[in-house]
């Protein structure tokens, strides 16, 4: 059974619309599915919404300490709340899925995702759930991390929403834990890539407030 969902993202209006974000997307869709309203507790470091069911609460959450500490806020509630790892789903934009695709798996590394990382620094474990939303890869390591805070273009952004919505549809069965049914519920149907976009010119711009991985201060860039 999950007992809480976490989106990944950054705070802020400058990063609403960018593809790092595509986790608080996920998150919002939920909350709206789920009649939830998320709101800001300081003892989570986060926005939180508590959904109650028969199996006990569900929480959702938006850390909103940046990406490369948002294990500080997952931590901190599941902790509280004794969750165990297995029973957190982690929402995450990844690279090394097209826009458009998404996959649901348990466990495994952080692939270089510094929100990921923190999480399993924070929990002592790797053995939660994962759901991988596809923002597509810039074709450049170099570019990443001015590509994943910038915005998807419309096509993109379209792909990506309508991959979120088609993995909602295993909403109430990873409530529920029935983890092979909502696997097959949101790896069933693949639905054709969109063009990729035209790649600009390698930038020498360095992200002002991107920092070192694990220097413990907040940080919107995870790869």
């Amino acid at each position: 059974m999950i007992k809480l969902m976490v989106g990944l993202g950054n705070p802020g209006s400058e990063y609403a619309a960018t593809r790092h974000n595509a986790g608080f997307w996920w998150i919002d869709a939920a909350a709206r599915q789920l009649k939830a309203t998320l709101l800001s507790e300081r003892g989570y470091h986060g926005l939180v919404a508590r959904v109650n069911a028969p199996g006990g609460p569900l929480w959702l959450l938006e850390p909103q300490t940046y990406m490369n500490l948002s294990g500080k806020s997952v931590a901190a509630l599941a902790r509280f709340f004794k969750i165990e790892p297995q029973e957190i789903l982690v929402v995450h934009d990844e690279l090394d899925l097209p826009p458009g695709e998404v996959k649901l798996k348990l466990g495994g590394g952080h692939a270089g995702h510094n929100g990921l990382r923190d999480i399993h620094a924070q929990l002592g474990s790797s053995d939660y759930w994962r759901l991988r939303l596809g923002i597509g890869h810039p074709g450049v390591k170099a570019e990443v991390a001015n590509d994943v805070l910038g915005k998807p273009a419309p096509e993109h952004r379209e792909a990506i929403e309508a991959a979120i919505a088609r993995s909602l549809t295993a909403l109430d069965a990873l409530r529920a834990g029935e983890m092979p049914r909502a696997t097959a519920l949101i790896h069933t149907t693949r639905p054709p890539r969109p063009k990729p976009e035209r790649q600009a010119a390698p930038s020498a711009a360095v992200q002002p407030a991107a920092l070192s991985a694990g220097s413990g201060t907040a940080d919107p860039v995870a790869d």
